[in-house]
């Protein structure tokens, strides 16, 4: 794409209409629909996805979240305090080019207000006419000055500060230095009410293996779970050398098949930082299952499965026994045999907790940004990506964001006009 450049090429110094931080689901739309009228710089501090097929087929989603490493890779791995495995996207599309393609809209309650915008808009890449995208830039800081407009006691976001590649820094610095730019406003709730929704389930060794499939049905319960299935090719090491066993030093690929679910919500949340470096992950706590609400939920939904696995359709999934009977090959722990036992089946899910890569929250609305998404008691600066959620909608949000950055450019582009 002619339009994308690396950090590296850009001047120190340079001034555009509006900066937009993180070519992610709602940045890419939003910086597409301002890029109409006006000259928009999209900083993303990843590459790009081409020349990586991994990211380009349904098979790559496994191998695009285990073949990290720690500046480049098109995923960001982390692991909380909790101690659940978890991913961010590091890649211009963000997590949405790391996702496999997952696209589910949000229900109806939670959408309240209709956009009225066609979907087609008649544009395509070859006619973003006003945007410049830089790659590899990681911006340090949101530069703020007052805003004489309204009054010298509030402030207006007007540029930001970006490393590039070589390390590098772009900002008017010379500029900003001369007028006394002070770089700071105080919003204590930045970080709060941070969520994951946690992910329990259990994985099996089919007989036969079936069709490489992710999640392309969901099952919606009405005790706040919803149910979803996959089945990836997974490598396994070799068994360990034996003199009864000729071991080859290549994994073993195997089709697993996996039934899972999905709290609604969660209450449970937590987050705080490790370090001001921007290329590196915060210390995240999620506090899966804090809430007993949560809890229930999933033993709702573990016990779903269950009903799930007794059905006739998943008989053709177990293997024959040895002393007679059939039973699936379990991957991993199997659901307690008591499924009636409400202690057993708490603690599966506190055992077994895993994510499912819909973390929300910690720029909510109404703690940190207003109705329309401006930040709270700044001007001319924005947040428009999950972490304005409290809620995750409804089984994955990719499709809500990028509305959300398509609807919020029109906005933007509306108020102007006006």
């Amino acid at each position: 794409m002619k339009f994308v450049f690396n950090a590296t090429e850009f001047p120190s110094e340079d001034y555009y209409d509006y900066i937009v931080v993180g070519g992610g689901t709602a940045g890419c739309p939003l910086a597409a629909t301002l890029s109409e009228k006006y000259k928009i710089l999209l900083l993303e501090r990843g590459g790009v996805p081409y020349g990586r097929p991994s990211l380009m087929t349904q098979e790559g989603f496994l191998t695009s979240l285990t073949d990290i490493d720690d500046f480049e890779s098109p995923a960001q791995a982390f692991t909380s305090e909790d101690g659940v495995p978890n991913a961010r996207g590091r890649i211009l599309g963000g997590s949405s080019a790391i996702n496999a393609g997952f696209y589910s809209r949000a229900d109806q309650d939670f959408i309240l207000v209709e956009a009225g915008i066609d979907p087609f808009n008649g544009f395509s890449l070859d006619h973003v006419i006003g945007i410049k995208i830089a790659v590899y830039a990681s911006v340090e800081r949101i530069l703020l000055a007052p805003n004489s407009a309204y009054s010298l006691s509030k402030q207006a976001a007007i540029g930001v500060i970006f490393r590039d590649q070589s390390g590098r820094y772009h900002h008017a610095m010379p500029y900003l230095s001369t007028w006394g730019i002070v770089v700071a406003h105080h919003l204590p709730y930045v970080g709060k009410f941070l969520f994951d929704n946690p992910r329990n389930g259990i994985s099996i060794v089919p007989p036969m293996p079936p069709e490489h499939s992710l999640i392309q049905v969901v099952g919606i319960t009405n005790s706040g779970a919803y149910l979803e299935a996959a089945s990836n090719v997974i490598p396994f090491a070799s068994p360990a050398n034996s003199v009864f066993i000729r071991t080859s030093p290549s994994p073993v690929y195997l089709t697993v098949a996996t039934l899972m679910e999905k709290i609604v919500g969660p209450v449970s949340s937590g987050l705080r930082l490790a370090s001001t470096d921007v290329r590196l992950n915060p210390i995240v706590q999620f506090n899966y299952f804090s809430n007993t609400g949560d809890v229930e939920r999933c033993v709702n939904g573990t016990r779903k499965i269950a009903d799930v696995l007794r059905t006739r359709t998943m008989e053709i999934f177990k293997f024959d026994q040895w002393f007679g009977g059939r039973d699936f090959r379990y991957v991993g722990p199997a659901l307690p045999v008591d499924e009636s036992n409400d202690e057993l089946m708490r603690e599966f899910c506190h055992q077994t907790v895993n994510t499912i890569w819909h973390y929300h929250g910690g720029c909510v609305v109404g703690k940190v940004v207003d109705q329309n998404l401006r930040v709270l008691g700044i001007e001319g600066l924005r947040v428009v990506d999950g972490s304005i959620f409290t809620v995750s909608p409804r089984t994955n949000p990719q499709a809500t964001l990028l509305m959300l950055g398509r609807y919020v450019g029109m906005v933007m582009l509306r108020e102007k006009f006006r």
